[in-house]
């Protein structure tokens, strides 16, 4: 067993390997505080002959042993991974795909298992870190490390991996990943936060990735194993200048249709082309062979085109944004919902509020608790003219979804002014770029159609790159394309006043602090243009919500009287949404919430909750019900859940033999409170009630 360790800003981190998991191609236990990742990467010996691509998978699981808990399912066994264990497979495998070696097609897999978790440090980032170790002391040909980081800024000073307590106090949250050279991942989430701010975040936790990168190197050279040979695909060069010498002229001219659907068609003729002229008995090695050799000289017409050329696909310059065109309130019966298209993709935004019983329970490793806003992202494959299975959210739109989610959730109104549950659903109906940022732009209308009360609207943009030796060109609101032939995919989200959220991939070795500064600050100029055209729609919240979204009042009630309004199982508060049709939540602090679209039904729910918790008062006379007779007297119930004890000698002035003599259950008679005693029992009297009635009378 070899162990590493150093210490950073005054937190620990480790990596062992050597004692877990030895029949894995490299296995790594690293740890931060109590919370410990174990990370075994595997590869299969031989390569997949019929693929085209890397067979690479990444699976990140919490169990919940970890912390000492037992599962809360049916089964008290972990089933299929939860929404954020998706995330984090995608936080992990997005920054090292890029840095296994071209042609590289032998099936590897790096599963990533939370062992132990101290509820204080978050396991993810140290799962980047582990994923990048276990690879580097394989046989796997992995050369490059990288680690990852999460960096917080508290009271205006940055903070390495901090806690959630830390994370909770913090304007930021910025996970990253790189290598030795630069920044290859970032996803954030932030306040608001200026560019210039998050240059310094990025550049403070780079400066910590290096150092975690040293103790990979110096595990490496302990025990690291010897790498396999990557037998680097043979390139066909008389082959490559035939198909060169048929179609580039053609590839040319069809990068340069604006269309997606014209361009694909043209493709596709370029390709029959090909395959009747060099393939005619349809081999399939040669096939493929031609697959490689096409897609080669299409990324490198592309690239030309925009570095030489200054010249993108659809003919725009390097900053322009496509043409946007904006609906507001396109759908009839929804709370709130918004159109947004850009160029050839579209979102359809709708938002739906709801109360606290709406709220989605959480409850995992990191957070058990409420969540009151939830975006929901959907793909469908109508929107890239393709036919697929109507399956359910694979990792791809859980992510998009969460991004575009984490962008909005800076500008929502406090609970306390705004104390609805919110729901945002995206449907991406056409899709050529980022349909992620589309989500956001359509989000942020689709909640001001709706009346929710936001800061600031919120818009995002996507940003690409190519680079060829020193030739660079930074692209504004990419196409799909460029992102798929590009070096870079990086999306912003942001008001006026700062980023909220902030993703970047990059394909090549990693991007310097120049680069990302001319990036980020030609994403502002492209997102002030979409705020404006955006304002131009709808500039701000509507003052008045839908009439088919719930009225929510609130009132505040005494804590012990909660149990009052609730009743035994629930008794009361089940009559009185049985009475009013309202919708009641309550919570421990004593916030009744009382939501309905029929005003005069909220009043009465209001009216029934206040006179549960009110206060008895002696001399008060009040209306009551008899309840109930007995030999000595009458119980009287003055308000909901109250009685008090009439006795016979106070229901009239006259004596009488029978209390039925004066009054029977089921009248309503009017008493006066006389006391109150130590033990909360009312003494009323009718007779007295009587006679303050008899006195005004006079």
């Amino acid at each position: 067993m070899e162990k590493v360790e150093i210490e950073i800003d005054g937190k620990t981190i480790s990596i062992e390997s050597g004692t877990l998991a030895k029949q894995a191609g490299g296995s790594v236990v690293v740890r931060q505080g109590d919370t410990m990742v174990l990370v075994a990467a595997t590869m299969a010996k031989k390569p997949r002959e019929e693929v085209d691509f890397f067979p690479l998978t990444v699976d990140y699981r919490e169990k919940t042993y970890a912390a000492g808990k037992i599962p809360g399912s049916f089964f008290r066994r972990e089933a299929r991974p939860g929404e954020l264990e998706t995330l984090v497979c995608r936080l992990i495998d997005r920054p090292i795909r890029p840095l296994f070696p071209d042609g590289f097609r032998n099936e590897t897999q790096v599963i990533c298992l939370v062992v132990s978790h101290d509820q204080v440090n978050p396991a993810d980032v140290v799962a980047i870190t582990g994923a990048s170790a276990a690879l580097l002391v394989s046989d796997i040909p992995f050369h490059n490390p990288i680690a990852g980081a999460r960096i917080g800024r508290v009271n205006g000073e940055f903070v390495f991996n901090p806690t959630y307590d830390e994370t909770k106090e913090s304007d930021l949250n910025l996970v990253m990943a790189g290598t030795m050279d630069g920044i290859v991942m970032v996803e954030a989430g932030a306040m608001e936060v200026g560019e210039d701010v998050m240059m310094d975040a990025l550049a403070f936790g780079h400066e910590r990735i290096r150092k975690l990168i040293g103790i990979q190197e110096e595990l490496r050279k302990r025990l690291g194993k010897e790498k396999a040979a990557v037998e680097a695909a043979e390139v066909d060069e008389a082959l490559t200048t035939r198909v060169s010498d048929l179609v580039r002229a053609k590839i040319e001219a069809a990068m340069q249709i604006a269309g997606k659907q014209e361009r694909s068609d043209a493709m596709t003729e370029v390709k029959e082309t090909v395959a009747q002229v060099l393939n005619p008995e349809g081999d399939e090695t040669v096939k493929k062979q031609l697959g490689e050799i096409l897609h080669g000289i299409e990324k490198d017409v592309v690239r030309r085109l925009i570095l030489e050329q200054k010249t993108r696909i659809d003919g725009r310059g390097l900053s322009d944004i496509r043409p946007i065109s904006i609906q507001v309130g396109y759908l009839a019966r929804t709370h709130g919902s918004a159109v947004f298209t850009r160029g050839e993709t579209q979102a359809l935004v709708a938002t739906t509020l709801g109360t606290g019983m709406d709220e989605q329970r959480m409850d995992s490793l990191e957070f058990k608790g409420m969540k009151s806003f939830m975006l929901h992202y959907n793909f469908p494959a109508f929107c890239t003219g393709e036919v697929k299975f109507l399956a359910g959210p694979g990792r791809r739109e859980i992510g998009h979804g969460m991004l575009a989610e984490r962008s909005l959730i800076p500008i929502l109104p406090d609970k306390e002014k705004f104390p609805y549950t919110i729901r945002l659903v995206s449907e991406i109906l056409e899709s050529n770029g980022s349909s992620s940022m589309a989500s956001v732009c359509g989000g942020s209308l689709s909640l001001m159609d709706a009346g929710v009360p936001i800061k600031e609207p919120v818009a995002g943009i996507a940003m690409g790159l190519i680079k060829e030796g020193d030739q660079i060109a930074i692209l504004s609101d990419i196409l799909g394309s460029e992102d798929h032939l590009g070096d870079m995919d990086f999306k912003v989200a942001g008001t006026k006043n700062g980023i909220t959220a902030l993703q970047m991939d990059i394909k090549i070795g990693g991007l310097d602090k120049s680069l990302m500064e001319t990036a980020l600050g030609q994403a502002r100029e492209g997102r002030m243009h979409i705020l404006g055209e955006m304002a131009k729609v709808l500039e701000r919240p509507r003052e008045v919500m839908s009439k088919y979204a719930p009225r929510i009042v609130t009132i505040r009630i005494p804590k012990d009287k909660i149990r009052d309004v609730i009743g035994p199982g629930g008794k009361v508060i089940r009559e009185i949404i049985e009475k009013t049709g309202v919708t009641i939540d309550i919570n421990d602090d004593g916030v009744v919430s009382i939501a309905s679209t029929d005003e005069a039904a909220s009043q009465a729910a209001i009216n029934y909750v206040e006179s549960l918790v009110q206060e008895v008062e002696v001399g008060r006379v009040y209306l009551g019900k008899v309840k109930k007779i007995v030999d000595f007297g009458a119980f009287v119930e003055i308000l909901p859940g109250t009685d008090g004890l009439v006795h016979i000698s106070q229901i009239c002035e006259r004596r009488i033999k029978s209390v039925s003599d004066e009054i029977q259950e089921g009248d309503e008679i009017k008493v006066k409170v006389i006391d109150v005693d130590s033990q909360g029992k009312v003494k009323l009297s009718r007779k007295e009630a009587l006679r303050d009635e008899a006195t005004v009378s006079q």
